[in-house]
């Protein structure tokens, strides 16, 4: 029971221990997108990112974990990754694994992903590759010559270890915007075809961006594409999840994207949100947040002893979790949304009529 999902069933009533953790590694990145949310966020007192040592103290106050989510700039730039998700396995004990990258060092990312894979066996380990579009489109939106054909590179050198490690997922992410949105559907087709990707995840555009007009998106164009998405995952269900649970994980995909379509449309929040309950983020400098909007800073860890738990119970750190909960804001992110419908008693009904349905 250690690393499986169900020992998290709990948290269904008692949402006050956060279960799912991202945790931006680095702002260091080998790729210049202008979607990205992340490093076009303004550091105006850029801080050192936390030390392994650091790391360390940081996992030992949290309990145990369903879904860790590296994140970024590139988290293959860091050289202790490897040291860095051990630590969380061991002692957190994450149900999954969550490794995003933008594919541009493929021997690096082989090496580090087949030594996380055999330090972390009980652990589902999935690996994201970005890919935006077709090669023209993917290496325009990078900013590098070239970035299309080394992420194909780092698949063909991944593709192997599905057939080693039963515990490694393989899928691909993709940012949807107004540069990349007439060419979805070639893009799904290319991507069907790729042996042994697990998932394709088309993410929308989000959050302040280098260049604002790739956010004019054609919101119908996002949903052809869900449901193309939605139509590919039924025919493919056998081969495209790896583990237990997968027609569960399916249902709950297109539902989420059902939701995420359906949010953009009324823009507002449509279901409760968990964020800094069950849900908390960590920047590479220590700071602490509720959710990837970066809006409600609960505190920084270096200031805090490296005790989360302890922070997040601090009044000022309550006050804050319980506005963003109270909150008119509402968001697409995929990542906070498959927390807020697995652990929503009243998303049941819905989620078990897809599950039958697939």
């Amino acid at each position: 029971m250690n690393y499986t999902p169900l020992r998290h069933i709990g948290s269904v009533v008692w949402k006050h221990d956060p279960i799912q953790f991202t945790f931006f590694l680095t702002r260091k990145c080998n790729a210049r997108c202008p979607f990205c949310f992340y490093l076009s966020r303004k550091n105006e007192e850029p801080a050192a990112e936390l030390t392994l040592d650091e790391i360390r103290k940081v996992s030992a106050s949290l309990g145990r974990l369903l879904w860790l989510a590296f994140s970024g700039g590139e988290i293959f730039l860091r050289e202790d990754l490897v040291e860095i998700a051990t630590t969380f396995y061991k002692t957190n004990k994450p149900a999954i694994i969550l490794l995003p990258t933008n594919g541009l060092l493929p021997d690096r990312i082989a090496k580090q992903t087949e030594a996380i894979l055999m330090q972390c066996p009980k652990s589902t380990v999935a690996v994201k590759l970005s890919l935006d579009g077709p090669e023209e489109v993917h290496d325009a939106l990078r900013g590098v010559p070239g970035a299309f054909q080394k992420t194909m590179n780092t698949y063909e050198k991944l593709r192997p270890l599905l057939d080693r490690y039963r515990n490694f997922e393989l899928g691909i992410n993709t940012v949807f915007c107004a540069a990349n949105q007439g060419r979805m559907d070639e893009l799904i087709r290319f991507v069907r075809q790729l042996d042994g990707i697990g998932a394709h995840t088309v993410s929308l555009i989000r959050g302040d961006v280098a260049d604002e007009g790739l956010k004019k998106i054609d919101i119908q164009a996002y949903r052809r594409t869900i449901e193309l998405l939605e139509t590919n995952l039924k025919e493919r269900l056998s081969g495209r999840y790896r583990f237990r649970g997968a027609r569960l994980k399916a249902a709950q995909d297109i539902l989420q994207r059902r939701l995420i379509y359906d949010t953009r449309i009324k823009q507002r929040r449509l279901t409760p949100c968990y964020a800094g309950r069950l849900t908390l983020v960590l920047t590479e400098t220590g700071d602490l947040y509720p959710c990837e909007a970066f809006s409600a800073l609960l505190g920084n860890v270096r200031q805090h002893r490296y005790d989360i738990p302890a922070m997040i119970k601090t009044d000022p750190a309550r006050r804050m979790i319980c506005s963003v909960r109270d909150s008119a804001c509402y968001c697409t992110h995929e990542c906070y949304q498959l927390i807020n419908l697995l652990f929503n008693p009243g998303h049941y009904p819905a989620l078990l009529k897809t599950y039958l349905q697939i």
